[in-house]
């Protein structure tokens, strides 16, 4: 279909809450779904959320599979999630380096919880409800947050843990388009 542009950090969509999809496998929202999916695509995303192109819908694409920017993710399946809810399993919690489409030539260090189960539809209407953890879970719970207006830096703890990705990672080819 369409790459689309990617709103970047500073976009006031990009800080507003996503209304829910009301209706599932219509001809608008798989064209809506394909946009995202060439756009991540292109850009060598891990993820994408469709207020990043300015759609305030709740709906994230996901899934890794030998990504440059991400070099050592294990994979993480190709994933349409609608109206999606997150609860964790626990506490626990551990931090990592994100970057974000919307945030470009940037990393920071973020923490995240290391357990959740995920529920919500595919583009259908069907059903999705899994438990996952580690770079799985970080990626739902960082695309989900931009469901609700909320960017990556924004959960930081430690702002000298934040910097552009040559400097970061000199050497790596890690740079987000």
């Amino acid at each position: 279909m369409a790459v689309r542009e990617i709103l970047r950090m500073g976009d006031p969509r990009l800080l507003r809450v996503a209304d829910p999809v009301a209706h599932f496998d219509t001809p608008e929202l798989h064209a809506l779904i394909q946009d995202m999916h060439d756009t991540m695509e292109a850009h060598n995303g891990a993820g994408l959320a469709a207020p990043q192109i300015g759609v305030l819908l709740q709906v994230v694409i996901f899934g890794v599979r030998r990504n440059p920017r991400y070099p050592d993710a294990e994979d993480v399946p190709y994933t349409v999630l609608i109206n999606p809810s997150l609860s964790k399993l626990d506490d626990e919690m551990e931090e990592g380096w994100e970057g974000c489409l919307s945030v470009p030539g940037l990393r920071g260090m973020v923490p995240r919880y290391k357990r959740l189960r995920y529920q919500g539809f595919d583009a259908y209407g069907a059903s999705i409800d899994r438990t996952v953890e580690g770079f799985h879970a970080r990626v739902v719970q960082h695309e989900v947050d931009h469901l609700y207006g909320i960017l990556y830096p924004m959960r930081m703890r430690d702002m000298r843990k934040f910097g552009f990705t040559d400097v970061l990672f000199p050497g790596q080819n890690l740079q987000d388009d």
